[in-house]
This record gives structure tokens, sequence and C-alpha cells, in this order.
């Protein structure tokens, strides 16, 4: 099994805004002082300028623009929706927010096929949503495809029964923590495992110091040191920076990068530097008004194809 692809869906948007629904605990939003055209307007211009990036190295980006009627301020990050996987298998995952429900769009999948992928099964673990249940695909689950393992942090968005049941279905090992952050003195469960975890072909960019629990955090390293990942630690502050939602993709001849936003990028050390270098190139790109308003970056606006060709 690849742990990184060449083709990536980026969902362009029409009604980017601060989603007042998802706030209530991703404390990574902040709210900007700008009118919500001008908001969007700033967030299109990010996203633009970020595909131009990827596209220029070779990765081959899908763009599908978002539709004005449904109303998705969040429909930027389509990491949090769906995986694809190699054996031709979609999974539609629970989303915590209800408006972001409708980001799910059957005619993505059609485009999938349009572009010449085949679909051949769907499975769909949204039935949760009725039982306030939530894991919200590649943003709770941070997957090692080759040595089938499934991290995930678990918060109000990431269940562990479905959890189990994704891993059963999908034979991967579940690898199950809590990370925290501290706000307004108080440690609470970081939003999404993808905020604070990284996962490369042959490193891991991790926060550490969010997993509280001392068998918890020797648990994780241990599965990684397990697999020969290079453990590439951040701080906390760091993690703030975004210097944890990374992605790993394939450019042209084969060349690999990791992919994030410019404060991330700000954020590293020359020795992160130089330890991610050893593996592949550094591509970044300011995402601000995303990452301020969104409380994502990056990773967070990559969905990842891994389905077979026709």
């Amino acid at each position: 099994m690849q742990q990184i692809t060449n083709t990536i869906l980026m969902v362009r948007p029409v009604a980017f805004r601060m989603n007042e629904q998802t706030a209530v605990n991703n404390y990574f939003q902040e709210d900007l002082a700008l009118v919500n055209e001008e908001v969007n307007t700033k967030a299109q211009e990010e996203f633009d300028a970020f595909v131009a990036k990827l596209r220029k190295v070779g990765v081959n980006v899908i763009v599908v623009d978002d539709k004005k009627e449904l109303d998705t301020p969040d429909s930027i990050f389509p990491n949090n929706w769906l995986t694809t996987h190699e054996n031709g298998d979609i999974a539609l995952y629970p989303l915590f927010a209800k408006n972001r429900r409708k980001e799910r769009r059957p005619d993505i999948l059609d485009r999938f096929e349009e572009e010449g992928f085949k679909i051949n099964n769907i499975v769909d673990y949204t039935a949760a949503e009725d039982d306030g249940l939530f894991l919200e695909s590649t943003g709770s689950l941070i997957l090692d495809r080759p040595n089938e393992k499934a991290y995930c942090a678990l918060s109000p968005r990431a269940d562990e029964s479905i959890l189990i049941e994704f891993c059963e279905d999908f034979e991967f090992m579940p690898v199950i923590f809590t990370a925290n952050q501290t706000v307004d003195g108080k440690r609470l469960p970081i939003y999404h495992t993808n905020v604070m975890m990284c996962m490369a072909e042959e490193f891991c960019v991790i926060c550490l110091d969010s997993i509280d629990d001392k068998k918890e955090k020797k648990n994780v390293i241990h599965h990684l040191r397990e697999d020969n990942k290079e453990i590439i630690a951040i701080t906390e502050a760091q993690m703030h920076q975004f210097a944890g939602n990374m992605l790993q993709v394939r450019g042209a001849d084969n060349k690999k990068y990791l992919v994030m936003s410019e404060a991330a990028r700000q954020s590293l050390t020359e020795e992160q530097v130089t330890a991610i270098e050893k593996h592949c190139e550094i591509l970044s790109s300011d995402l601000e008004t995303i990452e301020t308003c969104g409380g994502g970056s990056a990773r967070c606006m990559l969905a990842e194809i891994f389905l077979p060709k026709k």
C-alpha cells in the first residue's frame, strides 16, 4: 500500500467564513475583523496561489467549486468527509457540525470517475450522526497505510466505536490516545489528530507534548519506532502555528514534498527543517486567512485520492 499519492482533491470556497458551529471545540479558530465577503475573497486568493504551487511541482490537483446555495463555510476542508483507498473503496464519515454535512456531495464522487478513477464500493458511516457520534476522516485518523495502523486522538469529533468499526472494515490496527492543548489554563481535547500529527513515508511530525498520559505517549512512540519512522517532535507553540498540519505528496518525477502553510514553515527550527529535508523538499504557501477563520491549514485542504485508474 502507498503512503503518499500524486492526486489531491481541493474544494474552492464560495462562502468561506468563521464557522460558528465548529468554533465550539476548535480552539484554533479566531474571528477576523473583516466582513464575510472580504474573508471569502482573501481565502480564494490563498487557495488559488496554493493550487498553483502544487501544480507547478507536478501534483495532480482536482479542483471542485463549492456551491453557494449549500452555504458550507468549511467546504475548503474536504479531508474531513471522505477517504479513498487503493482497492477502489471510498468511506464517508459522520461530521460534528450540522452545516458541514452538506459538503458530502455525490457529484464530487462522479468527478473522480470522470477523471478516470474507479470506485468499487462506498462504505458509509454517516448514520452515526443520528446517535451523536462522529469520526472526521483524516482529520481524526492519521493513517499509516503500508503498516496498516490508524492513529487517533479521541475527541468530540473522534468516537472510539466508529474508529473501531473503520479499522475492522479497512483492516487497520487502531492506536488510540488523547491529545490536549491548554485553553484558558485548562487542558482540553484537540479537535483533530491532524493538527498535532503528520505521517510521512519515512518520518512522523508529532506534538508529543500534547499527549499528557505517559502510557499513551509511550505506546505511540513504540508504534512509530516499530515501523522505523523518524520522530520529528514539535512543541505546542509550533502546533498552534499549524506545524502538525502537513501532508507529504508526490510531484513530477516521483519527487516528494512535505506540504505546509507559511506559518508552519516559519515556526520550524533549523534542526527540524534539516530533519525533514533529509527525506523530501518543503513546499509552503501563505494560508493566514484560512487558518485564522477556519482553524485548519494545509493538510485539511487536501483530500488524497488513492483510487485505482479504470
